[in-house]
């Protein structure tokens, strides 16, 4: 009877960890990818709250001459801009709007660039050849430019406008770290058994492959998510994101351009300025955290 508990617990001591227990430990390891995580979900569940069913947006862009710059107290918790509009009300959406662009182009690209590029990886030939061509076609015209051209040309364009712009243009750097990844695991011998034993090509692709890759991905799509956070806030601080009737992150800090605003109303642009840097930072912590843990799911099998 001894010797059958303890075989019963040396299975248990031996079987590995799933990949959940693998990234709660390493996020119980790092404190501060932890704290990231906890404020990036409170944050953005805040912000939608907020920004969907409390704030009217009407109300919030309504003109007030009276309240021009008005300071910072209990009228306004962050103040008020050149049109006695709350700043902190502005921050809420526009934080909303900005995240909700690099959630959607993360989202588009991410998918279309990592099909694309596990294909290309697997098959390589003629279908490697066509794609990466069109690959290197894109990344030697100036993005940021045609970005800021479609924008332009395009009346009364949306929110949904600008994120198939961005993404037209942001898909090509994971398919190719993707494609390259995939070209030494397609080689691998497990593949070749795979395919030995006639497994379907796409089961081999996105059952075999893609698993063996998730530590690469994971990265690659929250670098991608914070850079298209920057891109968009970018683009509106430049006049060629959202336009300047809608609240955005780019908007706010584009005060910053007034050098009067700059030195009296920091008010203006400070929150929105701080808000992206941290928002960065946290999700960067984040990022590493969750490639620790892929990698080390990895080597436990």
């Amino acid at each position: 009877m001894v010797s059958v508990t303890n075989d019963k617990d040396s299975n248990k001591v031996s079987s590995p960890p799933t990949g959940f227990q693998v990234i709660f430990r390493e996020f119980i390891k790092d404190k501060l990818a932890l704290v990231s995580l906890i404020s990036i979900v409170l944050v953005t569940a805040f912000v939608f709250y907020m920004a969907y069913f409390v704030i009217d947006l009407n109300e919030l862009m309504r003109v007030s001459l009276r309240d021009k710059f008005a300071e910072p107290g209990e009228k306004f918790i962050l103040g008020a801009d050149q049109g006695g509009r709350d700043i902190f009300g502005q921050l809420v959406v526009g934080a909303k709007n900005s995240l909700e662009i690099a959630i959607a182009v993360t989202v588009i690209t991410g998918i279309f660039g990592i099909v694309v590029g596990l294909i290309c990886g697997y098959f390589g030939g003629w279908i490697d050849n066509v794609i990466m061509r069109i690959i290197d076609f894109f990344i030697t015209i100036p993005s940021l430019m045609l970005i800021i051209v479609f924008i332009t040309v395009i009346p009364k364009y949306t929110q949904w406008h600008l994120i198939l712009i961005i993404s037209l243009f942001g898909w090509t750097g994971i398919t190719r770290l993707v494609r390259s990844k995939a070209l030494s695991e397609s080689k691998r011998d497990y593949v070749n058994a795979s395919k030995t034993l006639g497994t379907n090509d796409f089961v081999i692709i996105f059952r075999e492959i893609m698993p063996n890759l998730s530590s690469i991905l994971i990265v690659e799509t929250t670098l991608n998510f914070a850079g298209n956070v920057g891109i968009e806030t970018g683009l509106s601080y430049l006049g060629f994101g959202l336009p300047p009737d809608v609240p955005s992150l780019g908007n706010l800090v584009a005060y910053a351009n007034n050098p009067k605003v700059l030195q009296e109303y920091w008010w203006c642009w400070a929150p929105a300025a701080l808000f992206i840097l941290i928002m960065m930072l946290a999700i960067n912590y984040v990022g590493q955290a969750f490639r620790r843990a892929a990698d080390a799911k990895q080597r436990l099998g």
